[in-house]
């Protein structure tokens, strides 16, 4: 199993950071890549998300269940068809990091834990002569751009303003 556990800070406590990390349906606004988020369910323990994926010449919709939701610290999710993966957005107080100027601040973790290799070669569609393998060196890279890229915006949704965050990579694979 491949796991990555990424994390960064926004200036806001966590019961007012915590709806926006819970907030999926928001999600394509922070990625080029999720083209569209459909809920099945009121959004809580049992709700399922379909998030439609497209890169390249590949488009996949994941299914992604929330597993547990203990606000305003966690929110566990699992995908539910093709791929074995598993992760936690989680939101810790962290006021000692606030700067200048700021009250607070919450520390914002994001971690999956998945296997890349146990995804369905023929739900992906992929093209003739092009191996799940090759996607999978393809895609771990760009990963990190893309996690950067959401948190910058995630943040700025926060926090009200765009500003440069720090994205810190704990693990990857």
């Amino acid at each position: 199993m491949d796991r990555i556990l990424l994390s960064t800070l926004a200036y806001r406590p966590p019961e007012a950071v915590f709806p926006y990390v819970r907030s999926f349906t928001d999600y394509p606004r922070y990625t080029e890549h999720l083209k569209e988020v459909r809920v099945h369910g009121d959004g809580d323990v049992g709700s399922i998300y379909d998030l439609k994926l497209a890169w390249w010449k590949l488009s996949y919709t994941a299914s992604s269940e929330v597993v547990a939701i203990d606000a305003p610290s966690s929110l566990e999710w699992r995908l539910v068809n093709d791929l074995d993966a598993r992760g936690e957005w989680r939101v810790e107080p962290e006021p000692e990091s606030a700067p200048d100027g700021e009250e607070t601040a919450s520390r914002i973790y994001f971690e999956a834990v998945y296997d890349p290799h146990s995804a369905d070669e023929n739900t992906l569609s992929l093209p003739r002569f092009v191996s799940l393998d090759w996607v999978v060196k393809k895609v771990e890279p760009k990963l990190l751009g893309e996690a950067r890229e959401v948190v910058k915006r995630l943040v700025a949704d926060i926090e009200g303003r765009p500003r440069d965050v720090e994205l810190m990579v704990h693990e990857m694979p």
